[in-house]
């Protein structure tokens, strides 16, 4: 019996556990519209890291207030936001999980009704607390309202706020950061030729396209020195014959390493809305392999991964380097303690409270 899942990974200067991680996923759950963390944050959190994950990720978090994707988003952009996480890393950190935080603007489809908690759907008006979106471009993701079209100065603005929030991420004691590149999001906006359609030095070509995202990888690797873990979350595939393929997004991958980039946790979709997704378990497993292959870098991967088998059988053959498990580890935040007893591996980081149930 292989333990690959319980083989730690080292990435820099941090060495992570094993290779079963906590993906973000939106709580929307910040009551007070401020991007502070709730005790919703801490508990969440905290039963992750004690349930044996070995990095979890924080949830997108907005580098400007225009940046989240609903008001019950976290934020990042002052140090209110900084030192409410603080406590946050401190207890993941005492349960022996590594901490990173993925930092994201949502671009046009920003301003939204959270997933719940409102009767709401879709764009948010003025008179609900809605904000001016923006974008590559002024198209619309279908459904929503149509964004402001980035001039230079505004994409200035766009990266100093990256810089600035994974400086305060460094200061809240984070141990990695994620720059979010997927689903639809600004920085996959500026990627996709679905959604920019600029004739400047940022549309065209697929280095043009790329350009926002280096730019920001190169000022942000600037900020945080270079011990700390960078990743970037990608999607892999647009799934239209228009969108972004994953070639590209090998290619894209390439360039990122050649820029500091440590990981890229890899997902799909989300730009354009519907797609002809092939959903089903470990259906995004291909997309992290095809990248992992022509980039040079580690990838995650991520989707559908529920069973201890599958997520040991995608490390130890060597699709992916790390499995980012989300739905699963929400039904059951013990699920790498529940791993490492299927795949019969004994020194798995069991609290003491909880030693008599794996007697």
């Amino acid at each position: 019996m292989t333990h690959a899942l319980f083989t730690p990974i080292t990435l820099r200067s941090l060495e992570i556990r094993n290779r079963i991680w906590v993906p973000p996923m939106c709580q929307y759950s910040v009551d007070t519209l401020d991007g502070v963390p709730a005790p919703w944050h801490l508990m969440h959190y905290g039963s992750l890291a004690r349930g044996g994950a070995g990095a979890i990720i924080v949830e997108a978090t907005g580098v400007v207030p225009e940046g989240r994707i609903s008001p019950t988003d976290l934020g990042l952009w002052n140090d209110a936001q900084r030192d409410a996480l603080a406590p946050i890393v401190d207890l993941a950190h005492s349960q022996g999980a590594a901490m990173g935080i993925q930092l994201a603007h949502a671009g046009r489809k920003a301003s939204t009704h959270p997933e719940w908690g409102t009767e709401g759907s879709g764009s948010l008006t003025p008179e609900e607390g809605g904000w001016e979106t923006v974008g590559p471009s002024e198209t619309p993701f279908p459904g929503l309202a149509a964004p402001r079209a980035l001039d230079a100065a505004g994409i200035d603005v766009v990266v100093r706020a990256f810089v600035a929030s994974a400086r305060r991420a460094v200061e809240a004691g984070f141990d990695l950061i994620e720059l979010h590149g997927a689903h639809g999001y600004l920085l996959h906006e500026f990627l996709s030729p679905l959604s920019n359609h600029r004739e400047d030095e940022y549309g065209g070509s697929l280095e043009n396209r790329s350009r926002l995202l280096l730019e920001i990888v190169d000022a942000v690797r600037a900020e945080i020195g270079d011990g700390m873990p960078l990743l970037v979350r990608l999607s892999g595939t647009d799934w239209l014959e228009d969108g972004l393929r994953v070639d590209e997004v090998g290619q894209v991958g390439a360039w990122l390493k050649e820029h500091g980039v440590d990981l890229l946790d890899i997902s799909n979709g989300g730009n354009q809305s519907p797609a002809p997704i092939p959903v089903g378990p470990g259906y995004q497993v291909p997309l992290a392999t095809a990248v992992r292959a022509a980039s040079g870098l580690p990838t995650g991967a991520v989707g559908m991964i529920d069973e201890p088998f599958q997520a040991e059988q995608i490390v130890a053959t060597g699709l992916a380097d790390v499995v980012l498990v989300g739905r699963e580890m929400l039904r059951d935040p013990n699920f790498p303690l529940r791993a490492a007893h299927a795949v019969r591996y004994d020194a798995a980081p069991i609290p003491p409270q909880y030693a008599r149930a794996h007697r």
